[in-house]
C-alpha cells in the first residue's frame, strides 16, 4: 500500500465519525500527518485500547472497562431512583451536572417502529428485568431525548411502569424539543432534572 493510499484510508476512517464530512476528514488527516505525528500515534493507540477494553456494564449497560461500572458499584448512590437514558453519552451529560445521585439504565437506543426498532431491539426487556430483580426502585426517571422516538419510548415505558405501581417522572421541558442530551448545556439539564414532573 502506498503512502497516498494510506492517507486515503485514514480520511475514509475519519469520515465514520458523526458530523465529519470529506473536507473535515481530509483536513484532520493532513494536519495529523504534517504537524502532529505523535498525536496520530497517540490517537491510534487510544482507539485500539478503547476498542479492546471498553464494554457495557452488565447491570446498567453504560460504558466501562470492568464487569460493573463505577456508578453501579458506588454505595452512596440512591438505589430507589433509576434514570433511564438512551445512550452512554446521555448518562455522561447528566452526571456532569452533578444534580442526580441515583442509578442509571442505558437503553442503547429508542423505539422507532417506522425504522423497525421495537422493544426487542433496545433494552426495554432488560430494563423491566432490572427493576423487578432489584425490588428497590421506587421512581423511574425517563430521560430519553425529546425527539419523536424519545417521546414514544418514554410513553411506552411510562404506561408499563405505572401498571407495575412504580412512580414515573419525565425530565421537565427545560430541555429543548428535538434536542439530544449530550449537546444540551449543563445548566439546562440540571434544571430539567430538578424540575422533573410525573408523566400523565
Amino acid at each position: 500500500m502506498t503512502s497516498l493510499h494510506a492517507l486515503d484510508a485514514l480520511i475514509v476512517a475519519l469520515r465514520r465519525l458523526p458530523g465529519v464530512g470529506e473536507k473535515s476528514a481530509s483536513r484532520m488527516a493532513h494536519h495529523l500527518m504534517q504537524h502532529d505525528r505523535a498525536g496520530a500515534q497517540l490517537l491510534s493507540q487510544a482507539l485500539a485500547h478503547a476498542a479492546q477494553s471498553v464494554q457495557h456494564c452488565v447491570r446498567c449497560y453504560a460504558f466501562t472497562s470492568a464487569t460493573l461500572c463505577e456508578t453501579c458499584l458506588d454505595p452512596s448512590r440512591d438505589a430507589s431512583r433509576l434514570c433511564v437514558v438512551e445512550t452512554p453519552a446521555d448518562q455522561t451529560a447528566i452526571e456532569r451536572t452533578q444534580s442526580y445521585k441515583g442509578l442509571y439504565f442505558v437503553l442503547m437506543g429508542a423505539l422507532s417502529p417506522l425504522n423497525g426498532i421495537g422493544p426487542q431491539e433496545v433494552g426495554v426487556k432488560r430494563l423491566f428485568e432490572r427493576v423487578e430483580h432489584d425490588g428497590v426502585v421506587k421512581e423511574v426517571i425517563l430521560a430519553t431525548n425529546f425527539t419523536a422516538e424519545g417521546e414514544a419510548t418514554a410513553h411506552v415505558l411510562s404506561q408499563a411502569f405505572k401498571k407495575r405501581g412504580i412512580e414515573v417522572t419525565r425530565l421537565a421541558r427545560g430541555v429543548p424539543l428535538g434536542s439530544e442530551l449530550e449537546y444540551v448545556d449543563l445548566g439546562t439539564i440540571a434544571h430539567a432534572m430538578v424540575d422533573r414532573k410525573s408523566t400523565p
